[in-house]
């Protein structure tokens, strides 16, 4: 278990580094280039990019904090730090990202100025975009592994690691923002529209609030508590199955405390002639096996209990689904 979180880890974090160094560069760039320039585009684009230097922090901080060993105040561990300063992220990403952008983007369509030294606009949208897409392409690949590309998206909504997700996440906005800026420099300048740059900025501003969102809703549902994988549980749940003196394994429940850390419950009934010495044997070769063929499992806990009694705690507890 030790070496997948390792692995976990490790892969995460250079993901992360090579984003964090390409958003400052780039960052410090535009917002140099906004000023000289007068683009509000660039501006919100040197914005979005010293926020994602932040985040990129703010992720590695949380990968550090999750790695915390158990204590008596934490018995569980801190695994869900991780999912806590992802959901941070998401936030600070639609409060200053978007925020500023929608801000700036209204205030350039209320008092419109043209923008000056396109060439260099040009250039920096130019050298933003091959960073940020090769951080891109870093990140998809990470994430990607041996998927399909048509996959992606479907493992995005079930993974339990945002940080191996919300890179890509944020440079896929990036290189959106990038598109948007320059569409809206160009046509500002061939138009003889300055208000159009203030546009940009404002689509910018929409298009990280929306990456926002979607980023909150996943960490949220995991920092609330997601079960595992059906495909995990299933096997989880015939391994119990299998155990000598398990008459019947009635249910199990499960929840992600971290990417590589699962807490389960089972519900089971054991065969009427078992004595608690015995009982207490055969739960403990459940946990050995379940954590032979699962590393991940961190805690098993084992509730003897008839099918019916089972039933009518699920009724009470979820209803009829």
């Amino acid at each position: 278990m030790a070496s997948i979180k390792i692995i976990s880890r490790l892969s995460s974090r250079r993901v992360i580094y090579a984003a964090i160094l390409g958003d400052l560069l780039i960052g410090i760039t535009k917002l140099i280039a906004a000023a000289w320039t007068g683009s509000s585009s660039l501006l919100s684009e040197g914005v979005h990019s010293i926020v994602d230097t932040g985040n990129g922090f703010l992720l590695l901080y949380g990968l550090h904090r999750s790695a915390v060993r158990p204590d008596l105040e934490h018995p569980l561990g801190y695994g869900r730090e991780i999912y806590f300063w992802s959901f941070v992220v998401a936030v600070l990403l639609f409060a200053f990202g978007a925020g500023v952008s929608l801000y700036q983007g209204a205030v350039h369509v209320l008092n419109p100025e043209p923008v000056q030294h396109i060439a260099a606009s040009y250039v920096v949208l130019g050298v933003s975009a091959l960073f940020d897409g090769t951080t891109w392409w870093l990140a998809l690949r990470n994430f990607r592994g041996e998927l399909r590309y048509s996959k992606i998206i479907d493992a995005i909504r079930k993974s339990k690691d945002p940080p191996s997700f919300m890179v890509l996440f944020e440079d896929s906005a990036a290189l959106a923002g990038i598109l948007v800026a320059f569409t809206g420099i160009f046509l500002s300048v061939r138009l003889d529209l300055p208000v159009l740059d203030g546009v940009g900025s404002i689509l910018i501003g929409l298009l990280l609030g929306v990456t926002a969102w979607l980023l909150a809703k996943e960490t949220k549902s995991l920092l609330i508590g997601e079960r595992a994988d059906p495909a995990i549980v299933d096997s989880i749940l015939q391994v119990a199955g299998q155990i000598d003196g398990v008459t019947h394994a009635n249910g199990i429940l499960t929840v992600h405390l971290a990417p590589q850390e699962i807490l389960v419950a089972f519900s089971l009934e054991f065969a009427d002639g078992l004595r608690t010495p015995e009982i207490e044997a055969k739960v403990v070769e459940l946990e050995r096996r379940v954590r032979l063929s699962h590393p991940e499992v961190i805690a098993v806990f084992v509730k003897p209990q008839s099918p019916e009694g089972f039933k009518a705690t699920a009724e009470r507890r979820f209803g009829n689904r």
